[in-house]
This record gives structure tokens, C-alpha cells and sequence, in this order.
């Protein structure tokens, strides 16, 4: 009775795992699930989708399918991000003319100087500036250009009730520095690293306004935006997601290429 006993034991074990779904089936719901999404446009799900077929290495025949099918997928990314790619190359063309391109021996990359910006034209005034480089890293500067020391260390861009203010730069820190040359003295204030706190897209959308700029120190000073300086902003932030988006791209086209097989 005993061994009886066993042998029913086993058999509805056996008649269990008989019944649980293969390898092959569960891996097919998968792919098939893919197929679905992609049908749906939503790639990135179907191909995580054909991924996790990985985890089945029984399903030899969904394993390949799912190879063949995720090659077919990233070709197809691979060539509309190309096509994407030589658009932004063009646009950053464009772009690139109201600037200069410049690169010293103290510079690590190469930095884009709006020909409205250049030296000459910040001689003998207190302004704000757009530096930018080739990644496409943008940030402002408050320029101040005077007989006596404002020891500012923030800016404030406003007209009427709209303003936008900059965080707090230590003066003598390495972003506020300052110098002088017989009886004038220059200051300059760099906010990078965001510590502009959105001072540069403020007077991007707003440059159509008559926009003022305090200098905030242990004195002030106020100065009106020229119309040039605006525009090099606008420009600058227009110049920089250009840059930026081709920088992406090319990563991703370079982690696409690895996995597409060669034509």
C-alpha cells in the first residue's frame, strides 16, 4: 500500500509539471506581446519585451525570433536617428553664424563668442554675458565696469512685475572675481552650474520687453539690457540644445550600432 501510495504521489507530480507551460510557450506570449507593441508604435516596451525572452533559454526557436526581430528594430531606430542627427548638423550650422568659434591655450573646449559680445563691444560698460561652449554647457555672467567697487555677488533681471534673480556668489570666490586698472574697477560674476536659476531662459522669453538688470552688492547698480545682449541669449540657449541634442544622438547612435549586425 505504501509503495502504491508513492507511485500516485509521483504520477500527480509528474501529471503537475506536465501541465506547466514550456519554455518555448512562455517565451512565445512574449514575443507575440512584442509584436503587439510594435504594431502600437511603442518600441522601447517591445523591445524590452523581446529582452526578457532571455529568460527562458529553453526557447531556443522564440530566442532566435526574438534576435532577428529586436535587429530589425534597432536598424530601423538606428536610420530615422541618422536622418535626425544630419538634421541637427545642419541646424547647429545655421546657428553657429552670429558666433565665433574659439579655442585658447587655457581652454578645454572650444567656446562660441557672440560676434555681438566680442571684447570691444563690453569695453567701457557694465553688461550681462552668455558664455557657451562646443558640448553645448551655457551659463551667465554680470560684467560691472565703474570707479568704485560694487562687490556684487547676484543679479536681478525684471520688468514690471516679472524679475528673475540669480543665486549668491561669494565675493572672492572663484566665480566673482574682480580687478582694477588705474582709477576703474571691473567685476565679474559667473553663474554656472544652473546658479543662474533661470535668469537666462527669463530674458529669453522676455526679450521683447524693456528689460532692466541690477547688480546686487553692497552697492547697486542698474543698467537696461541692449537689445544685442538679449538676442545673444537667445541665440546662445538656441545654439546650446542644438549642440546638446547632437551629443546625444551620436551616443546613441553609437550604443545602436553595436547592436545591429553589419548590413
Amino acid at each position: 500500500m505504501r509503495r502504491t501510495g508513492f507511485l500516485m504521489i509521483g504520477w500527480v507530480i509528474l501529471f503537475i509539471y506536465s501541465c506547466q507551460p514550456s519554455d518555448e510557450k512562455k517565451a512565445a506570449i512574449r514575443l507575440n506581446n512584442a509584436k503587439y507593441l510594435l504594431e502600437k508604435g511603442d518600441t522601447t516596451q517591445a523591445l524590452l519585451q523581446l529582452d526578457s525572452i532571455a529568460l527562458y533559454p529553453k526557447a531556443v526557436y522564440s530566442a532566435n525570433a526574438a534576435k532577428n526581430l529586436s535587429a530589425e528594430i534597432n536598424y530601423s531606430i538606428l536610420k530615422r536617428k541618422q536622418v535626425e542627427l544630419d538634421s541637427v548638423n545642419a541646424l547647429v550650422s545655421r546657428l553657429e553664424i552670429p558666433f565665433e568659434k574659439q579655442k585658447t591655450e587655457f581652454d578645454r573646449y572650444a567656446q562660441y563668442i557672440h560676434k555681438k559680445q566680442n571684447l570691444q563691444s563690453g569695453l567701457n560698460r557694465s553688461f550681462i554675458k552668455v558664455h557657451l561652449d562646443e558640448r553645448g554647457m551655457i551659463y551667465l555672467s554680470s560684467n560691472y565696469f565703474g570707479k568704485s567697487l560694487l562687490n556684487h555677488y547676484a543679479l536681478r533681471v525684471y520688468d514690471g512685475d516679472l524679475s528673475a534673480k540669480t543665486d549668491s556668489i561669494p565675493v572672492g570666490s572663484e566665480e566673482n572675481r574682480q580687478s582694477d586698472f588705474m582709477e576703474y574697477k571691473w567685476e565679474k560674476v559667473a553663474y554656472m552650474n544652473g546658479k543662474d536659476k533661470g535668469v537666462l531662459q527669463f530674458i529669453a522669453d522676455h526679450a521683447d520687453r524693456k528689460l532692466k538688470a541690477v547688480f546686487i552688492g553692497r552697492q547697486q547698480q542698474f543698467i537696461v539690457l541692449e537689445e544685442y545682449d538679449k538676442q545673444a541669449v537667445k541665440d546662445a540657449i538656441a545654439l546650446s540644445n542644438a549642440l546638446k541634442r547632437r551629443t546625444s544622438l551620436s551616443a546613441e547612435i553609437k550604443a545602436l550600432e553595436k547592436k545591429v549586425p553589419m548590413q
